[in-house]
């Protein structure tokens, strides 16, 4: 992995490089550190991350100005902070954790084990999906998504006005983030499960969803049952 950490204390960024390099080991193939806004959103166009730590205050910089930007991208974005406050907006805008401080080791190893085992983010609070358009970021409301296709590294957002906007996340990431109502019915496709109108079963074992716009996707042969349970 590779790991930008964002934070202006030279003792706290110490303290998160030494947690981190504990809690993930050899998964890790650089651990970078960068004290100022200007400084990591210049990293973060350069690519290649895995993940962000970001605090919130840099400075006296405001670290939202980087956090909409951040969660457009591929990686994902952790936030340590003391400012409780902000969480839930912070997790609305697509965090995959929000680690208070002062924290533990344990705290910070419960937020990291999230980047390698892909389990779900807690509470579920996404609200919007950022996205880069025209050289700037725009928010999707979650409550316009359709569903969303896996595209290799990125993914496809499919909209309740009929429109189509490309993601830097890849399927599993965003998987992470959004609520339970979203399933994954295909290894391609995540889907929200109040447009679907209908299963169809066609010969040769293969399942369908058609949805609420007309629009028809596959169901894989192992998701079947269990996505037919949850949606009766």
């Amino acid at each position: 992995m590779n790991i930008l950490i964002v934070e202006d204390e030279s003792r706290i960024a110490k303290r998160i490089e030494r947690m981190t390099r504990d809690i993930l080991g050899n998964t890790i193939q650089s651990l970078r550190h960068i004290n100022t806004l200007q400084g990591a959103m210049e990293s973060i166009g350069k690519g290649s991350l895995d993940l962000v730590l970001l605090d919130l205050n840099l400075n006296g910089e405001n670290g939202f100005d980087m956090l909409k930007s951040a969660v457009s991208e591929s990686f994902h974005t952790i936030v340590i902070s003391a400012y409780r406050d902000q969480a839930i907006t912070a997790f609305e805008y697509g965090v995959l954790d929000f680690v208070p401080k002062p924290f533990n080791q344990d705290r910070l190893e419960q937020a990291l084990k999230r980047t390698i085992t892909n389990e779900k983010t807690e509470p579920n609070e996404t609200k919007f999906l950022a996205v880069k358009k025209r050289q700037k970021i725009q928010l999707i409301p979650i409550e316009d998504l359709i569903y969303i296709k896996g595209a290799g590294a990125y993914t496809e957002l499919f909209l309740t006005d009929g429109s189509k906007e490309l993601h830097d996340k890849s399927l599993e990431k965003l998987e992470q983030l959004l609520s339970p109502i979203f399933e994954r019915i295909h290894k391609s496709y995540l889907v929200n499960m109040s447009e679907v109108k209908e299963i169809i079963v066609k010969s040769g074992s293969k399942y369908m969803a058609e949805l609420n716009n007309g629009e028809i996707i596959p169901i894989g042969r192992t998701k079947y049952k269990e996505i037919k349970a949850k949606w009766v």
